[in-house]
């Protein structure tokens, strides 16, 4: 099994329960790959709504 920082992990962990107001146990019980397949997904979002389409 792979880590990384802790500080990554919070992170990650922030920005989605930021977004979308997900618990906390329920984040982290995802897997990374996962996690960071929604932050891609808040990022397209926000760049959608920042550019006005």
């Amino acid at each position: 099994m792979k880590t990384y920082a802790a500080e990554d992990l919070r992170s990650e962990l922030a920005y989605i329960a930021y977004h979308f107001h997900w618990p906390h146990d329920q984040l982290l019980d995802m897997e990374h790959i996962e996690r960071r397949s929604w932050i891609g997904q808040i990022t397209t979002i926000n760049q959608r709504l920042a550019d006005g389409t």
